[in-house]
């Protein structure tokens, strides 16, 4: 059974590095949580290093940015693991071809600026539909949108045996108090309408490879058993890292806050039944990170 905590010092000092998700648990998508702030300053002041692990589809010099419009103060991270990063040097090694048919906003732009870090990237271009050999989905064209009003066009694209890169497999996510629908949402339709989706952020293991070598780089070799893995996604933080043989905190009070009853606190039976249903045990759980 999980181990319902008050705060992160209870259990800090088992672990070396935290893989920290970001939406959830140290903002909302409109403003920063003091008290995760706090929670993630004391805990690298204590000599963990804290890797921040977002299923965002940008660059992390893009989520680096926002997090500071947001008030996320640089000194409560040591660096940044995005799932845009890891989709995005897929993209430049062709997976999907090289002409492809972007879903997405504008402000997703980054995600096709070139990668330094490979010698000869595929070079990519945006086209039509028709004329696509894959296609990028870093989010819907509209994320207040039921998914299904894609079916038309992956209806097509599936007929032509296009391939889907997805840059967030979230579902949804909460922005300060409305919830919207993420790309992960659409590939999960896209797949169940017969097409094939390809994943690169969380629950699946090219990002945590992304956040293992985000450490080398900071001279930080760590044994998963020093790993702890924090998030308020159920399919994705948890499920992540059960899968990568880590430990678990979970965050409640993000999207499953009605679901598990969590106010300050998650209510222990609706936890437990929230957690039966999911067929998932985290470690540790906790109303909010603090």
């Amino acid at each position: 059974m999980t181990r319902i905590i008050d705060n992160l010092a209870e259990i800090s000092a088992s672990y070396d590095a935290l893989f920290c998700d970001l939406w959830g648990c140290v903002h909302d998508g409109m403003r920063a949580f003091p008290a995760a702030v706090e929670a993630l300053r004391a805990y690298r002041a204590q000599g963990g290093v804290v890797v921040l692990v977002t299923n965002a589809p940008r660059p992390r010099a893009s989520v680096a940015k926002q997090l500071d419009r947001l008030g996320v103060p640089s000194d409560c991270w040591d660096v940044i693991a995005t799932s845009g990063d890891s989709a995005r040097k897929a993209m430049f090694e062709g997976v999907v071809g090289s002409r492809v048919w972007h879903i997405g906003e504008p402000h997703d732009a980054p995600f096709f600026e070139k990668l330094q870090l490979l010698e000869n990237p595929v070079e990519i271009e945006k086209v039509a539909l028709e004329e696509a050999e894959g296609i990028v989905c870093t989010g819907p064209f509209d994320p207040m949108a039921d998914p299904a009003v894609m079916r038309p066009q992956f209806l097509l694209a599936k007929s032509r045996g296009l391939k889907l890169l997805c840059a967030n497999p979230d579902i949804v996510v909460d922005r300060g108090e409305t919830r919207e629908w993420c790309a992960g949402a659409l590939a999960r339709l896209y797949t169940e309408m017969g097409g094939e989706s390809l994943y690169f952020g969380k629950p699946h293991p090219p990002i945590y490879d992304l956040a293992r070598r985000r450490l080398e780089q900071l001279g930080r070799t760590i044994p998963d058993d020093r790993i702890l893995a924090v998030g308020d996604g159920i399919l994705t933080d948890v499920l992540g890292g059960l899968g990568e043989s880590i430990d678990t905190l979970f965050i409640s009070g993000g999207l499953a806050r009605e679901e598990t009853g969590t106010v300050d606190q998650p209510d222990p039976a609706r936890l437990a039944r929230f957690l039966t249903e999911a067929e998932l045990e985290p470690s540790y759980t906790i109303g909010m990170l603090r």
